[in-house]
């Protein structure tokens, strides 16, 4: 019997999937359980491993293409002998035609997935698998940007340790070896804002180019924009705060020695918040207003090759700051593998966004698709204000602005919110860390 292999869907947003890496050339022998193809979906890039016994007759869909999900990507067959007939089968057939053969017996076991009784592939991010930069049949791993760039800069692949996921090489193990400043990997998105800017090694380092093309977007890129484009039909308002850090600064000061992130700080804090404005955390759908019973707050990250991940840390307001920031730095190490699983980055009630290391002052973020609220935070600087005497003295600040759903939030109850959430930073941060 011959079965196709289709383009998996390994996530209810994702609409087309690339090819990372064939673990398997035609004509071999696949186990049960074991890693035929690496496919990239908008988020992770994931194994998927077989549930039956065949050989791999022909692969449609080549490493470092793309295919829409459930198109078919390559044909199994059961025994050696079928291998031929699905070749055959292959070159005079359209991957249509394929598509709609009876004998479809391969999906994704994953929790987003459409559901079939005859799965016949999973999908795994189990890095204990991967055998360096090399498939099993010693064949160089490496994402297409990394060999284009070998081949200009007459680098041969082979000597190289991939660092991307599954030991793939990536741009940045090439550019290394000509001791060009790597892609930077911007991955702290919260910082004290009371902490100097940063130098320039910290900063996002464009990923390499050739100058006069048109280089194509990641499949991770093409979700942003999808998911961006979405947002246009939402009505959004802006409202800002001006918030002093002072107190907030001395607290994490004082338990950064135990590991504490602002990050988990300023999540902490926005998740304490949020429990008194149940209307900040809720989302709209087509039968009204949706009420979420959990405050997960998602944090915006850059990815180094292009786009960005919004892991989310799941209950916020319930969990002490301390395992709170031990989650966080799990999500951050993990999302920099593209190995978080889809419940660790889509169900955000709250997304915060910063910018604030890089010296922003202020700026407006983007709503996400299916959340009510986004909150976008600046640098804190010293300031000269007045203080309630009627005399002048010098405090650290930060511009916090809100975008939220019109169709949900209003103006006031923006307003309130910022309100409260200056309220705890400025004079109770000490209920943080209870």
């Amino acid at each position: 019997m011959i079965h196709d292999i289709f383009m998996p869907a390994l996530s209810s947003t994702m609409t087309e999937g690339k090819i990372i890496s064939w673990a398997k050339s035609p004509g071999d022998k696949v186990e049960k359980g074991e890693t035929v193809v690496v496919v990239e979906s908008d988020k992770a890039d994931m194994d998927v491993e077989s549930f039956y016994e065949g050989y791999l007759a022909t692969i449609l869909v080549k490493a470092g293409q793309e295919a829409p999900v459930g198109e078919a990507i390559a044909l199994l067959a059961d025994t050696k002998a079928e291998i031929a007939q699905a070749q055959q089968k292959a070159s005079s057939s359209s991957v249509q035609t394929l598509q709609e053969t009876p004998q479809t017996v391969v999906s994704i076991s994953t929790p987003e997935a459409t559901k079939t009784p005859t799965t016949a592939f999973s999908t795994s991010t189990d890095t204990s698998k991967t055998n360096g930069n090399r498939g099993t049949n010693d064949r160089i791993i490496a994402s297409p940007r990394a060999k284009k760039l070998a081949k200009q800069l007459g680098i041969e692949l082979k000597t190289l340790q991939g660092s991307g996921p599954y030991g793939r090489i990536v741009a940045e193990d090439v550019e290394r070896t000509t001791r060009r400043t790597p892609t930077a990997t911007i991955t702290q998105t919260l910082f004290s804002a009371s902490q100097p800017t940063p130098t320039p090694s910290t900063s996002p380092t464009p990923v390499p180019i050739i100058s006069g093309e048109a280089v194509p977007l990641t499949v991770l890129q093409k979700a942003v924009v999808q998911n961006m484009m979405a947002t246009v039909q939402v009505p959004t308002y802006h409202v800002g705060y001006t918030i002093t850090t002072d107190n907030l600064d001395k607290l994490y000061k004082t338990i950064k020695s135990k590991g504490v992130t602002m990050t988990a700080l300023l999540a902490k804090a926005v998740a304490v918040t949020l429990q008194k404005h149940p209307l900040v955390n809720a989302s709209y759908s087509d039968q009204g207003i949706h009420y979420n019973s959990s405050v997960n707050v998602a944090l915006a990250v850059a990815m180094p090759d292009g786009g960005l991940i919004t892991p989310v840390l799941q209950n916020a307001d319930q969990i002490d700051i301390y395992s709170l920031s031990r989650t966080w730095k799990d999500l951050v190490e993990r999302a920099r593998k593209k190995q978080l699983q889809p419940q660790e980055y889509k169900n955000g009630t709250i997304t915060i966004s910063n910018l604030g290391m890089f010296g922003v002052d202020c700026f407006d973020a983007i709503l996400p698709p299916g959340q009510g609220a986004i909150l976008a935070i600046g640098k804190s600087r010293p300031q000269v204000v007045a203080t309630s005497e009627g005399l002048t003295g010098v405090k650290c600040q930060m511009t916090v602005n809100i975008t939220c759903d019109h169709r949900v939030i209003y103006g006031a109850h923006a307003a309130a919110f910022l309100q409260d959430l200056a309220q705890l930073i400025e004079t109770d941060v000490q209920f943080l860390t209870m």
